[in-house]
C-alpha cells in the first residue's frame, strides 16, 4: 500500500467515523423524543410479522433487534440509522474505486453525496427510506460484479438476489432500481447482443423469489394492504388530467432543488464542464442505468398515472450520483487543485448538523418534542392505582400507542387500533385519549 493510498483511506475513515458520531449525537442531544417513523417501526417491531399495514417488514425488524439489545435508549436508534448509512457509504466507495481504479476519485465520489440532504439531515429518522440504503448499494455493487466480469460467479448472482429481496422487503419502490438494472441487461443481451444469456442469471431470480415467499403469502392473506396504502399515498384515485403535467414538473423542480449543494461541490471540483457522451462506454452505460434510469422511470410513473411523487421516496436514488459526475468530468478534475472542493465539503459537512441542532432546539412543536416518556410514566401510575397486573398490550395509532409501547418498562405489544371486541378479551384495560393499554 502506497503512502497516498494510506492517506486516502485515513481520510475515508475519518469521514465515516465523524459522520456516524455527529449524526448519532446531535439528534440524541437535541431531540426530546424519537421521530415519528422510528416510533412507528418500533411499534410494528413489538409484534413482528411478515408485513404491516403500511410497509413490508424489514424496517421493523432491525429496530426490534436493537430494542432487544439496548431497550428504550434513544441513541441506539440514531446509531442504527447511521450504521445503515455507513454501510451504503462503504459500498459506494468500494464500487467507485473499482470504476476509476483510483482511490482518490473513489473518495471524491463519496464525499460529493454528503452534500445531498438525504444522506445527512434526514438520516436520524430510521425509516423505510434509510432501511433501503445498504441494500441499494449492495445490489448495485454485486450487479456491477456480474456486469464487469467475464465469468459470472454463483456467489455474485446469489448476493444480488438476496440483497434485492431485502431491499424490496424494505420498500416496494426498490423495484425501480431492479427494473433499471434488468433493462440494461435485456438491452445488452437481446437487443445489442453484446452479452450472452447465462443460466446463472436465473439464480438471482430464484433467490429473490424464495426470500419473498413469506411476505407474498402474508400479502395475500391481508388483502394486499401495503400496496393499497402505497397507491393511496400517491393520490392516484383523485388525480385529474392536469396532475399528469403538474406533478411531474413539481417532481423535477424538487429534484433539481435538492441537488443544488451537490452541484455547487461539483462546480468547485470541475470549474469547466465539458463532456461528450459515448454510449459504447460500458462503465458509462452502467452508471446511467443505476443513476438516471430509475429517476426517469419514476418521472414517467408520475406522467402516466398523474401520481404525486413524495420527495423522501427518492432517498436511495442518488447514492451513486457522485460516481456518475466524477466519471463524466474526470478529465477536467485537477487533483492538485482540490482545496476549493475540500473547503466547500467541510463547510457543508458541518453546516448540516448545526442546522439540524438549531431547528431541533429552536422549535418546540415537532414530533421529536412529544413528551413520550412523561406520558408513559403517567399512564403507568394510573394503571398501578387500579390494577395489579402487568401492561402487556397497547391499542391505538402507531404514534401515540407506539410511544407507550416503546417507553413503558413492560414493553407492551402494539396490536393495532382500538376495537371493542379486542378490549372485551382483556383481563384488565384502561383507555386514555384514544389509546388503550391492557393485560391479557
Amino acid at each position: 500500500m502506497t503512502n497516498n493510498t494510506r492517506n486516502i483511506n485515513n481520510i475515508y475513515y475519518i469521514f465515516i467515523i465523524s459522520h456516524l458520531i455527529f449524526w448519532t449525537l446531535v439528534p440524541y442531544l437535541t431531540n426530546h423524543n424519537l421521530p415519528l417513523d422510528t416510533i412507528e417501526a418500533l411499534a410494528w417491531g413489538s409484534n413482528l410479522d411478515w408485513g404491516f399495514n403500511k410497509h413490508p417488514p424489514m424496517s421493523a425488524f432491525f429496530p426490534e433487534v436493537f430494542f432487544q439489545i439496548f431497550g428504550s435508549q434513544d441513541w441506539a436508534y440514531y446509531l442504527l440509522s447511521q450504521i445503515f448509512v455507513i454501510i451504503s457509504f462503504y459500498y459506494v466507495f468500494k464500487f467507485s474505486k473499482e470504476i476509476f481504479n483510483s482511490d482518490l476519485l473513489g473518495l471524491i465520489s463519496l464525499l460529493l453525496i454528503e452534500a445531498i440532504y438525504f444522506y445527512n439531515f434526514t438520516t436520524p429518522e430510521f425509516n423505510v427510506n434509510v432501511c433501503q440504503l445498504p441494500f441499494w448499494s449492495l445490489t448495485v455493487y454485486f450487479s456491477w460484479k456480474i456486469y464487469a466480469s467475464r465469468e459470472i460467479k454463483f456467489t455474485d448472482c446469489f448476493f444480488v438476489g438476496l440483497f434485492a429481496a431485502f431491499g424490496f422487503l424494505s420498500k416496494y419502490l426498490f423495484i425501480y432500481l431492479l427494473a433499471s438494472i434488468d433493462l440494461l441487461f435485456i438491452y445488452l443481451i437481446f437487443i445489442k447482443k453484446k452479452r450472452k444469456f447465462d443460466f446463472k442469471y436465473l439464480i438471482t431470480l430464484e433467490v429473490f423469489l424464495i426470500v419473498l415467499v413469506p411476505h407474498l403469502i402474508w400479502l395475500n392473506n391481508n388483502e394486499f394492504i401495503t400496496i393499497t396504502y402505497g397507491l393511496a399515498r400517491t393520490g392516484l384515485e383523485q388525480s385529474s388530467l392536469i396532475d399528469h403535467i403538474k406533478f411531474p414538473i413539481i417532481f423535477l423542480v424538487k429534484q433539481i432543488a435538492l441537488l443544488i449543494p451537490f452541484l455547487i461541490l461539483v462546480w468547485l471540483l470541475v470549474k469547466k464542464i465539458k463532456y461528450k457522451f459515448n454510449f459504447k462506454d460500458k462503465k458509462l452505460l452502467f452508471l446511467l442505468a443505476i443513476n438516471v434510469l430509475p429517476i426517469i422511470l419514476m418521472f414517467l410513473t408520475s406522467v402516466v398515472t398523474g401520481s404525486k411523487i413524495r420527495t423522501m421516496w427518492m432517498t436511495p436514488f442518488y447514492l451513486f450520483f457522485g460516481t456518475l459526475f466524477v466519471y463524466l468530468f474526470q478529465a477536467q478534475i485537477n487533483i492538485k487543485k482540490l482545496k476549493p472542493f475540500m473547503v466547500g465539503f467541510i463547510f457543508l459537512f458541518f453546516l448540516s448538523p448545526i442546522l439540524y441542532a438549531y431547528v431541533s432546539i429552536s422549535k418546540d412543536d415537532k414530533r421529536t418534542d412529544y413528551p413520550g416518556k412523561e406520558i408513559a410514566i403517567k399512564t403507568q401510575y394510573a394503571w398501578d392505582q387500579q390494577f395489579n397486573s402487568k401492561i402487556n398490550v397497547v391499542y391505538g395509532n402507531e404514534w401515540n400507542a407506539g410511544n407507550l409501547s416503546y417507553h413503558l418498562k413492560s414493553r407492551p405489544i402494539w396490536e393495532g387500533f382500538v376495537e371493542r371486541k379486542k378490549l372485551d378479551k382483556l383481563k384488565d384495560y384502561m383507555c386514555l385519549d384514544n389509546v388503550c393499554v391492557g393485560s391479557k
